[in-house]
């Protein structure tokens, strides 16, 4: 007997030569998982090995107490699936009875453990024995059971008998809030799609669906009292003009909810106030400031259109909504998402003013909170709770409400240090919609709920996280499929598994075994990070190019412009001119991913020092000071890494040259993507010094884009002058302070992105 605590993949050296003298195949009809190849996701707490293994065939029954018939249900059916027997199961009522059988599984209840989720697993050569408090428990050690048979337990082929390997584990999770928000208003997803993520969650030991249920881009839920939330709201016209939508009946939801609630997942459901409503008051407008008929919305973005916080029928609808909702759901949570909510409308509302003059309330954002704080007191009046997003702090934090900390984490934090509960759900991390090159699965891995700079007595004031699935580009399963997995696995094991045993290594290497199971439910995963990148070292001005391939099997060749050859790119090149850099990896000598291309501008400004007067926003780094000056240009991807992003503050900044420099044009690109609240500085004003002290001005450029303009649009801010011998440029950009008036989100702040600050 040997014991191993599951940290890496450390064995000592015995049982290595244990393991190694172990064959999966001990006849033609014997295989089965050597304890040295269990490759259980997440990580166990404790795994003790024994010798020997179980034989699960037609003589095996499953042995339960009454109050676990349907986890023993769930387990039957697992291996009816993958065999050619049924377990019987057998309900006893004391552990004596399980001395008559020679073959079992036995669902037990005698434990002692603080954790409501923790349990015991022991096989031995004649039983299987689940221990666990509740049936939460046991559920997460009947997922950890069939992680043990070999992959063709989840494959078509049905056997006679499987062989489990005789261990016992001890398990618990680290955290008890472990879920996934799924986003069915922006793109709607079957009731199938939902029970099959359901399944994978319960797979994956997370107890959670946060499940988005209504959006400016449609209502997916039945509400009797109020029937053109469904009839209007759940459908909108595309750009093309097709009708697109849909939306979950009462009794959809009930199979749903009883669906998740057998397999240990909680339900929570997301209706959306004051803001992302517009869908409801395309249903209803008199729900509006205006009371004016508007459409439910075929883009993205946030919208003005939000609830009126000075006619109290709005918040007569919302009680019977909820009502209703409460019926569906009895999850303790209700989440009211709060976030990003215009406050146009209420500014130009003579009923929001007087609502605030009445409550003596200081302005909009305690508004926004009076709003929040009375829906809050009818669901707690009914024995529910709130969540928020961070957004919910502004104006004051009622006691019993949880923040979703989305914006970083200092949302958390702040309700963390108020004794308050918190999920943190940063995008930083936990927004899989992201594309690979902003959260790849090492970077989930790397993730830690609990804030570096949290005081350790406040640790349990955080409850755990949430990976979020925003829809707006993703219009199916299988691109849904992509961006969920394989991330989820491992945010899986940290949400489960302490962080001392956490190694990104050995997940690595028990993910491959996975990637069968995976295909068992159906899943179309995708990546686990980018093919292959670039890194970029500059000295004395030169840029060098170095190649990053994704994993030690994947290798990657190169070329400059469309009409050259490509090389394999296995050392360091050096950028000598303007150009694009097209990549190509590669694995077992086939194409692997897409071709990757970067647009570099050679310039006499590469690798300046970069003095900034106004701050980057931290989540658009783009990779800090030296980003403007590093040659490489941003993409029509906002998100791609190479765009520095301002929030509210404009855009001012020194370039800085080591000696008088002469220089007779300037040049950089800024970004519009109105949607999102990016737009084109008014102008850009240059000024220059010869000895970084007295400034005078070279030239101001006036923008081309109209605000108006939709779509994602870069632009180019040019200007050629005489040759000027400079020590220092100063560029400060006029912005847009507030989303203009006619825009859906009007009166919110705004962003401007840019990129490289060329000098030739």
């Amino acid at each position: 007997m040997l014991l191993m605590r599951m940290n890496g993949r450390l064995l000592l050296a015995f049982f290595v030569l244990f393991i190694t003298s172990c064959s999966h195949r001990i006849n033609e009809n014997i295989i089965f998982k050597s304890a040295g190849e269990i490759d259980i996701i997440p990580q166990v707490s404790e795994l003790e090995v024994l010798d020997g293994y179980f034989k699960l065939d037609q003589e095996t029954v499953i042995l339960t107490y009454p109050t676990s018939k349907i986890t023993a249900s769930l387990l039957q059916e697992a291996i009816r699936e993958s065999s050619n027997f049924t377990p019987e199961i057998v309900i006893i009522n004391n552990t004596d009875q399980s001395l008559k059988y020679t073959s079992y599984i036995f669902l037990n209840s005698m434990i002692k453990t603080a954790n409501q989720e923790g349990y015991i697993l022991s096989i031995d050569k004649h039983k299987v024995e689940i221990n666990g408090k509740t049936n939460a428990a046991k559920g997460h050690a009947i997922q950890t059971l069939k992680q043990l048979f070999v992959p063709e337990f989840f494959a078509k082929e049905k056997r006679d008998q499987w062989f489990l390997p005789c261990l016992k584990i001890s398990d618990a999770p680290k955290f008890s809030h472990r879920g996934m928000l799924l986003d069915c208003a922006r793109h709607f997803f079957e009731k199938t799609t939902v029970k099959k993520y359901i399944d994978l969650l319960a797979f994956y030991k997370m107890n959670v669906l946060h499940w988005h249920l209504t959006e400016d881009q449609g209502w997916r839920i039945e509400i009797d009292a109020f029937p053109q939330l469904t009839e209007v709201g759940a459908w909108r016209i595309e750009a093309n003009g097709e009708r697109y939508g849909g939306f979950y009946t009462k009794d959809d939801i009930r199979e749903i909810v009883k669906y998740a609630a057998d397999r240990n997942i909680t339900i929570i459901p997301e209706i959306e106030l004051p803001g992302h409503a517009q869908a409801a008051i395309a249903s209803y407008p008199h729900l509006s400031c205006t009371g004016d008929s508007v459409d439910v919305v075929n883009d993205w973005g946030v919208f003005k259109e939000i609830y009126c916080a000075g006619n109290d029928t709005v918040f007569d609808f919302l009680e019977t909504v909820l009502t209703e909702v409460m019926e569906l759901f009895p999850s303790q949570y209700i989440h009211i998402g709060g976030d990003e909510a215009p406050k146009f409308r209420w500014e130009h509302c003579d009923k929001c003013q007087k609502r605030i003059a009445n409550e003596s309330l200081k302005d909009e954002h305690e508004l926004q909170s009076y709003f929040i704080h009375r829906i809050e007191k009818f669901l707690n009046k009914n024995g529910r709770k709130i969540i928020g997003w961070d957004e919910i702090l502004e104006g004051g934090l009622s006691p019993t409400a949880t923040v979703q900390s989305w914006r970083g984490f200092d949302g958390g934090i702040t309700a963390a240090n108020a004794n308050q509960y918190a999920i943190m759900s940063p995008t930083s991390h936990c927004y899989f919609d992201y594309d690979l090159k902003s959260i790849d699965l090492k970077k989930v891995y790397t993730f830690n709920p609990i804030p570096a700079d949290l005081a350790k007595d406040k640790h349990q004031f955080i409850l755990g996280s949430e990976c979020n699935l925003w829809s707006e580009h993703i219009p199916d399963e299988k691109a849904l499929d992509a961006k969920v997995f394989p991330r989820m696995l491992a945010i899986a094991e940290v949400l489960w598994t302490d962080l001392a045993q956490q190694n990104y290594a050995d997940f690595q290497s028990r993910l491959s075994t996975h990637y069968h199971y995976l295909k068992y439910f159906n899943v179309a995963y995708g990546l686990e990070g980018l093919p292959g990148k670039i890194s970029i070292n500059i000295e004395e001005g030169i840029v060098h190019i170095s190649g990053e391939p994704g994993n030690d099997e994947i290798s990657m060749e190169y070329k400059w412009g469309k009409n050259s050859a490509f090389t394999e790119l296995t050392k360091e090149i050096s950028l000598t001119q303007s150009d694009t850099l097209f990549i190509q990896p590669y694995k077992n000598k086939e194409k692997y991913g897409t071709l990757i291309q970067y647009v570099f501008a050679y310039h006499s400004g590469i690798g300046t020092t970069i003095n900034y007067t106004t701050e980057f926003a931290e989540q658009y780094h783009a990779g800090g000071k030296t980003a403007l000056v590093d040659g490489k240009l941003g993409s029509a991807d906002f998100k791609d890494e190479n765009w520095q992003g301002f929030w509210e503050t404009g855009f001012a900044t020194i370039m800085e040259f080591k000696d008088l420099t002469k220089i007779s044009h300037f040049s950089t690109h800024f970004y519009q993507y109105s949607n999102s609240w990016i737009f084109m500085p008014e102008e850009l004003m240059i000024t220059g010094s010869k000895d970084g002290v007295k400034y005078f001005p070279i030239g101001t450029i006036k923008a081309k884009t109209n605000p108006k303009e939709r779509g994602k649009i870069i632009e180019e801010f040019k200007l050629d002058f005489d040759p000027i011998e400079l020590k220092t440029l100063k560029i400060t950009a006029k912005h847009l302070k507030k989303v203009p008036d006619w825009h859906e989100a009007a009166g919110a702040g705004t962003w401007l992105f840019t990129d490289e600050l060329i000098v030739k």
